[in-house]
């Protein structure tokens, strides 16, 4: 069985939103991104970077980062971004 796509769910895949985050993150940092890169340790992100991801998320995905999701390590690469928008979408 293959993993439907968005166009036939109307759901992102998880390979869809980590193909957006990667696109988006470089996008804005002018830099190349793997998914399992820290973008802390890098510099690549600050923390206030990280809150405008919050947002993207959030108006993206219709998830609610809120609480002890709102902790550094769920945004320290895009596959932990991606599994944390799964983990809240699914919830």
């Amino acid at each position: 069985m293959t993993e439907q796509t968005t166009a036939e769910t109307g759901v992102p895949t998880p390979a869809e939103i980590e193909s957006h985050l990667l696109e988006f993150l470089e996008a804005r940092t002018k830099s190349a991104v793997s998914p399992d890169l820290d973008l802390f340790a890098s510099g690549l992100v600050s923390s206030m970077f990280a809150m405008e991801l919050v947002v993207l998320l959030e108006q993206r995905y219709g998830v609610a980062v809120v609480g002890g999701d709102l902790k550094l390590d769920n945004f320290r690469t895009v596959q932990r971004i991606t599994e944390l928008v799964l983990r809240l979408r699914d919830a």
